[in-house]
């Protein structure tokens, strides 16, 4: 019996989302629609009308202008395999954000998540300055608690029936990442 290793290591990128995007991205979301809905709530029709991904590339970008919230894509090799966001920034007495991502369905299981969190996390405490990062998961989710758990973040709440989805409510864990903690 062998074991086949591949002969390098695949390059990972973090790059802020742009208006070249647009194709890559749409394939990305409509691939993955279903996968990512029975995690977290359905993106409003529009954004899968057309134009509605052009639509919110373009309010990214206005976003990430005026300093309110930051997103990415992370690939390997050129290839789109995940987004990854920070949301909700607050600068004044603050400079803290929320951290989202989500990864492909086929590309699940191979540490993308772990990786597109700490690029995440080191461009947030960097080039970004901010002092805080928030983080949110499902009880249910224990993959995503190893991921934020692997990049420092530390749970310090658990809201019980506060989310909705499909009809049923869910539990939330709260954590949090400061920029001392790495």
């Amino acid at each position: 019996m062998s074991t086949r290793y591949p002969s390098r290591m695949p390059t990972l990128t973090l790059c802020a989302l742009t208006t070249s995007d647009h194709d890559e991205l749409t394939a990305f979301e409509f691939r993955n629609r279903e996968f990512f809905e029975s995690w977290i709530n359905a993106r409003p029709e529009a954004y899968y009308a057309p134009g509605g991904i052009a639509a919110a590339i373009t309010a990214a970008q206005q976003d990430a202008s005026r300093d309110l919230a930051y997103q990415y894509l992370l690939r390997e090799d050129g290839t789109l395999v995940a987004r990854v966001n920070l949301t909700q920034v607050k600068r004044a007495h603050y400079h803290c954000a929320s951290l989202g991502y989500r990864v492909g369905a086929e590309h699940n299981g191979r540490g993308l998540a772990k990786a597109a969190v700490r690029l995440a996390r080191d461009q947030a405490f960097s080039a970004l300055s901010l002092h805080r990062i928030e983080a949110t998961c499902r009880p249910e989710n224990p993959a995503s608690i190893h991921v934020l758990a692997a990049n420092g973040f530390v749970q310090f709440g658990h809201a019980r029936r506060c989310f909705q989805l499909g009809g049923s409510w869910f539990d939330l864990l709260h954590f949090e990442a400061h920029a001392q903690t790495i």
